[in-house]
């Protein structure tokens, strides 16, 4: 107990039991105002022992609870990592860093974000991988890495650039007057293919190089591209498209979307029901809860406003954080039955939970708006209480604890 005028500790007592509390609280007849958090114990025994006492129900308390509640909607319903349709602007040097060949180019901007503060998933976040895949970054020496080769691509690359050195040369001799035949013998080569070559429409990449294979994902892979732009889990997914007939693994939902992003980051190809997209950091929603999108690093505005777009569940939760925030500050307790009413209509449970206990506790709340006071006196009485606990562990008895903080106390108001 904290006296709100003299910011002393008064008394303590070592249960939280609502009778104990009560018959605590009636040693002390002259109380008028009491503030508190929302815990209904405290508010059973104040309303026994002094009925006709203010209770303030702490503001901070009250934001806190808010906060928390929309946090564990957003962990429930979102991944750590989810995608939002791209809206970052992608530069040749950002499609070379997100290239997964560009091996050396990744480890060396990891090692470079790591010194200049980044923490591990705010790096994943920007190459679009894995906070494990950063952490092995890290233990490598950048000097010592070289960009990995692909076998089946270098060999496709060295036969592309042979057929348009054949290709370049048939032209030539073509123009100078050198029969086909001729061309096909010194070449090597095929009359027709030596027709084919002088064909101005000529390709030297196979039509079948990268062509697609029909698999049991063929069918599903517009919705798994859908529903994985809505950030949701690949399990989930897995479990959407199997009782619609897919019988594949949840890896093989994995590999797919890592080909199509591999895939749309280095061609120019447009599938009609494929859009890009960039990841966003669940964490960075938590954050925004709390704080401005000027604050939250790891995410930028562009991203904040298509999130906002994407799920407008989302703003209208955020925008009601700062309505709640104006009804505190402009201390109009009269407009928080109608905020209440607000919140009960998004009917997520967490949020139900949260206007259920802020009903039941309606009257303190009210005050908690209207009057000044406050529970910060408490909540550093608190702090430095277990600091005492701390120096004295292992031979700190409850009567030692209170006798300690009650001395320190009148030593301290005497001193001042």
């Amino acid at each position: 107990m904290v006296n709100l005028e003299t910011h002393r500790i008064i008394d303590m007592i070592p249960s939280r039991d609502t009778n104990d509390v009560r018959e605590w609280i009636q040693k002390f007849p002259n109380i008028e105002i009491v503030s508190r958090d929302g815990a209904q114990i405290y508010a059973h025994a104040v309303k026994k022992s002094h009925p006709n006492v203010i209770q303030v129900n702490d503001r901070f308390h009250l934001i806190k609870g808010l906060s928390e509640a929309i946090d564990k909607y957003i962990i429930r319903t979102f991944p750590a990592r989810f995608e939002i349709p791209a809206v970052t602007a992608q530069s040749p040097e950002r499609k070379q860093l997100l290239n997964i060949n560009n091996r050396s180019k990744r480890i060396r901007f990891a090692h470079e974000k790591k010194k200049a503060g980044m923490t591990v998933c705010e790096i994943a976040s920007v190459l679009c991988c894995t906070p494990k895949t950063i952490e092995k970054y890290l233990n490598i020496d950048p000097d010592t890495v070289v960009d990995r080769v692909i076998v089946r691509e270098e060999r496709h690359k060295l036969a592309v650039e042979q057929k348009q050195k054949d290709v370049d040369e048939a032209r030539r001799l073509a123009q100078n007057g050198v029969p086909i035949e001729h061309i096909a013998k010194m070449l090597h080569h095929t009359y027709k293919t030596i027709q084919n070559y002088l064909d101005p429409d000529y390709s030297v990449v196979n039509g079948h190089y990268q062509a697609r294979i029909l698999n049991k994902l063929t069918p599903f892979e517009a919705k798994v591209i859908k529903l994985r732009s809505q950030g949701m889990t690949y399990h989930k997914i897995h479990e959407i498209i199997h009782q619609e007939g897919y019988s594949g693994s949840v890896a093989s939902l994995r590999m797919f979307i890592q080909k199509e992003r591999f895939r749309a980051m280095n061609t120019q190809e447009v599938n009609s029901d494929y859009q890009p997209t960039e990841f966003v950091q669940r964490k960075a929603l938590s954050q925004l809860i709390y704080k401005s999108p000027d604050c939250v690093f790891t995410i930028t505005k562009e991203q904040y406003d298509q999130v906002l777009k994407s799920y407008p569940l989302l703003a209208e939760l955020y925008s009601a954080i700062q309505e709640f925030y104006k009804i505190i500050y402009s201390k109009r307790d009269d407009r928080i039955e109608e905020w209440l009413i607000k919140l009960e209509q998004f009917n997520i449970p967490e949020l139900q939970t949260y206007v259920n206990g802020v009903r039941n506790d309606l009257n303190a709340v009210k005050n908690g708006i209207k009057y000044e006071y406050n529970n910060g006196l408490a909540e550093g009485s608190v702090n430095k209480i277990k600091v005492i606990k701390r120096i004295m562990y292992g031979r700190n008895s409850f009567e030692l604890l209170k006798a300690k903080v009650l001395l320190h106390e009148q030593f301290c108001f005497n001193v001042n």
